[in-house]
């Protein structure tokens, strides 16, 4: 079933999708799309890096199938304008536009909450993220050069950012 053949819904996170967020981390976030396979070792854990409304979700028809995370990225005052993001979609949901309406509903977030450049860090060996980030209009702002060993080579730590004043 394709995207405009469901309903979908952009809400904040709730305590009840923790399983199904922990369930895409693990199927989304590999050797191919992060540092190191993500997994978390107890609901408890997950609660306390993600807890309810740090993450904006999309609800496909009742199935959680992708979310945008969102956090400060260092709790300095001097910092409050930038939003650091992160996104995963269920692979069974990916390349049905859910991904761009997160980002889109996280500008618009982010821009309510008086912030002003949105951030990410992705693997420059994740060129479909790369290219989907582009297409959402992030640009490069850094790159961390060799800086994780993944797959037995190298992989640079790539910043983009997306400016909501411009």
């Amino acid at each position: 079933m394709k995207l405009y053949e469901r309903t979908l819904t952009i809400r904040v996170s709730r305590m009840k999708d923790a399983q199904a967020l922990m369930d895409i981390d693990e199927l989304v976030w590999t050797e191919r799309t992060a540092p190191e396979p993500l997994r978390w070792t107890s609901r408890e854990e997950f609660l306390r890096h993600c807890p309810p409304e740090s993450q904006l979700v999309a609800d496909a028809d009742g199935t959680v199938c992708g979310y945008v995370g969102f956090r400060d990225p260092t709790g300095l005052a001097a910092h409050a304008h930038v939003c650091e993001i992160n996104i995963a979609v269920h692979p069974a949901y990916q390349r049905e536009g859910i991904g761009t309406r997160l980002i889109g509903e996280a500008k618009v977030w982010a821009a309510g909450q008086g912030k002003l450049k949105l951030r990410l860090r992705v693997l420059s060996t994740n060129a479909g993220a790369i290219r989907f980030y582009r297409k959402c209009g992030f640009v490069e702002e850094g790159r961390l050069h060799r800086e994780y060993r993944v797959g037995g080579g190298y992989a640079d730590e790539i910043w983009m950012a997306y400016f909501l004043d411009v």
